[in-house]
């Protein structure tokens, strides 16, 4: 189905409610305005197969503006709010994307970034600032009514590599690789056979939408004709309180959400009625063994889990009564047969560690970098998101490491080596090394060991100098939250580092190096 449907038949029918304001888009006034907006990009040349880019925060227009790119052909790039303008304009490049549609709750850094693609077509929404034009006035005049050549359009989002630079995401075939304009959405297929997801669902979505899994789930959610109740920033309470106001059905969440939830004084968890929700979802990084025991006695065994990637190669999936069983389990494979590989390709027996590969899933390509894309390959053709894992004898999925030491804080994935690359170059460090550390509510947490180049530097006023200049050049989910300081970072002969003897020490693990 397509929401175009039910614009017809439930013209009044909410699209999507702001949490915040209570605003709301009725599915008569999505089908409008994404129609306007679709004969805006035509006019400015904007074709299928051609490239846009969304940098937003959850404004009331970011539903409007993804109808219109799906409706039209496009291939659209959710990007960040929270990267940098360098960060932002390698995207927009990267991406060939000829239009680039910012919100004014993002233009400090949207107007750093216009002067840097300026044979990009500039579009504002919730006010403009010059030289962005106002999406609003500029579609205004344009038909209500559908573009003459509707296409099936799909996104294309970024995921940064081990390399420092994001790489974009183009799924070939899959869950959420596009067919037909009106073909049912394999994506909200899976939501009504795993979830229960229907017309008359009500849909929190407490994340920012240019993560996959919001925009994905969302806009799934959409093409059954239910509602989404969209959080502009997430709150805890205000999670809560929304649940019991609208009678929330389904959501999606990442396990730092169920932290801050948890961490609410007992008196105000049990001041909602959380009686109408029937299925959730959790995903984007591990979820601790305890906090979901606590979520699963507190709502019920009605907490699911899946593990996948933007890459769409493979989803496995496990519901409460299987994580009971399977305590720390990501699930089964749905969609892909999960192989577990040494690093020589052989597939290995159970419980036996080594790369989680999928065989027989989705395909997909690593846009500008046919590189990335073979190396994601192994010599079977199955690929892989690059984690670590291992299978019991009843094929759960146990992960056990992440993508080189990637760090996911708070459900958002962060790569070393970019932050390497920037610290490197301070003329008072000599070495660095980017790890992932504990942290109660966010997961994890970026820790940078710096080996300064005179050790008598190293201490808190170095540590806040390093701070202060990651900060100028990174966004601020990248930075550092800690500066630890080594007298010799333990590398090889060869000059390879051993980062998991640093990453080790602050898990607490046998052997480590102690910084």
């Amino acid at each position: 189905m397509h929401p175009s449907q039910y614009a017809q038949s439930q013209p009044d029918k909410p699209a999507y409610i702001m949490a915040a304001t209570g605003a709301t888009v009725t599915y008569g006034e999505l089908e409008a305005r994404s129609n306007q907006s679709a004969h805006l990009l035509r006019s400015l040349g904007v074709k299928a197969g051609d490239g846009v880019a969304f940098f937003m925060d959850n404004s009331p227009r970011y539903y409007e503006l993804l109808w219109a790119a799906q409706r039209s052909g496009i291939r659209f790039t959710c990007i960040s709010s929270k990267l940098t303008a360098g960060e932002v304009e390698y995207i927009v490049r990267d991406s060939d994307s000829k239009v680039l549609v910012a919100s004014a709750g993002v233009s400090a850094v949207a107007l750093e970034v216009a002067p840097l693609i300026a044979d990009v077509f500039l579009f504002m929404v919730d006010g403009a600032t010059a030289p962005f034009i106002d999406l609003e006035t500029a579609r205004a005049g344009f038909p209500a009514t559908p573009i003459a050549d509707q296409s099936p359009g799909s996104s294309m989002l970024y995921s940064s590599g081990t390399t420092g630079r994001p790489k974009g995401v183009r799924r070939i075939s899959g869950l959420t690789a596009p067919g037909a304009l009106d073909e049912p959405n394999p994506l909200a297929m899976l939501g009504q056979a795993l979830y229960g997801m229907d017309f008359d669902t009500i849909y929190l979505s407490p994340a920012p939408l240019y993560h996959a899994a919001p925009l994905g789930w969302s806009m799934a959610v959409q093409s059954l004709g239910g509602t989404v109740v969209m959080m502009e920033k997430f709150d805890p309470e205000a999670a809560l309180a929304l649940i019991e106001k609208y009678r929330v059905t389904c959501a999606q969440w990442v396990p730092t959400h169920f932290v801050r939830m948890l961490k609410l004084a007992p008196e105000i968890r049990a001041k909602y009625d959380m009686s109408s929700l029937k299925s959730v979802f959790h995903a984007a990084a591990p979820c601790p063994v305890p906090v979901k025991e606590q979520m699963i006695a507190w709502w019920g065994p009605i907490i699911n889990e899946y593990y996948a990637g933007t890459e769409g190669n493979g989803f496995c999936v496990i519901n409460s009564e299987e994580w009971l069983r399977k305590k720390g389990s990501v699930g089964r494979g749905l969609t892909a047969e999960i192989k577990i590989c040494d690093e020589d390709g052989n597939e290995v027996g159970p419980r036996v560690e080594g790369g989680v590969y999928f065989a027989g899933g989705g395909e997909f390509e690593y846009h500008n970098a046919p590189e990335k894309t073979a190396e994601s390959r192994n010599k079977n053709g199955w690929s892989t998101l690059g984690d670590v894992g291992w299978l019991d004898e009843d094929g759960y999925l146990f992960l056990t490491d992440r993508k080189s030491f990637m760090i996911i804080s708070g459900g958002v994935n962060i790569y070393p080596q970019e932050i390497e690359n920037l610290l490197i170059g301070h003329p008072k460090v000599a070495d660095v090394a980017v790890v992932g550390a504990p942290h109660e509510e966010m997961g994890e947490q970026v820790v940078a060991v710096i080996q300064p180049v005179d050790w008598a530097d190293a201490g808190n006023a170095l540590a806040a100098e390093l701070n202060a200049y990651a900060r100028a050049h990174l966004s601020g989910v990248k930075a550092p939250r800690r500066i630890d300081f080594m007298a010799e970072l333990p590398r090889h002969a060869t000059g390879k580092l051993y980062k998991r003897l640093i990453r080790d020490a602050y898990w607490g693990k046998a052997n480590a190096t102690i910084v």
